[in-house]
């Protein structure tokens, strides 16, 4: 398992509350899957930069006879 690191956060109560009942789950719980979806739109922006730019190579022939 990861090391983990004790943290104090302040929040507005509201948006706590919210955010609890969306996961239905505890603070620490809640707070982890809020990080964990930043962490992935942030991949999955630097992902989207490489739209297009990518090479992709594709041998067709190849593809077919994976069909036999």
């Amino acid at each position: 398992m990861d090391a983990l690191q004790r943290i104090t956060v302040r929040v507005p109560a509201d948006l706590l509350r919210r955010a609890r009942r969306s996961t239905g789950r505890g603070i620490t719980a809640t707070v982890r899957e809020g990080l964990q979806l930043v962490a992935a739109a942030e991949a999955y922006r630097r992902a989207r930069a490489l739209r297009g730019h990518a090479p992709v190579f594709i041998d067709l022939d190849e593809l077919r006879e994976d069909r036999d």
